[in-house]
């Protein structure tokens, strides 16, 4: 009789952390392969049996679109990021696209709110 994959992953979500890390070392010596594909996908289904999920350190700002001012968008975008002006005008033409990447929450919400000042529209992700 062939085991499902549903059972697979119910087998996998029942173990422990450290039962798992001997299961990924038995299957390298069996297969020979590296754990390291396999300790993401096992601390994945780990991960997806812990109800409680850590919380979100690092952010992006998003810029959606520069809005009536773009003059004065690609001036905010020059003083979050330090591009050139070239530079920060293709990021400004190119939106949606990321301003700034794994910034802290207080520092995204920051330069959302000086997008937003400078009439551009911006999310964080």
């Amino acid at each position: 009789m062939a085991i499902s994959n549903a059972d697979i992953l119910d087998a996998i979500g029942s173990k422990t952390v450290l039962e798992l890390t001997a299961f990924i070392k038995e299957i390298e010596e069996k297969f020979g392969v590296s754990a390291a594909a396999v300790a993401v996908a096992g601390g994945a289904a780990a991960g997806a049996a812990a109800p409680a999920a850590a919380e979100q350190t690092e952010f992006n700002v998003i810029l959606n679109s520069a809005g009536d001012n773009k003059v004065s968008v690609i001036k905010a975008v020059r003083e979050l990021t330090g591009l050139g002006l070239k530079e920060a005008k293709d990021v400004v033409d190119g939106a949606p696209k990321a301003v700034k990447e794994g910034v802290s929450k207080a520092d995204a919400e920051a330069a959302i709110k000086k997008l937003i000042e400078a009439g551009a529209t911006a999310e964080l992700k």
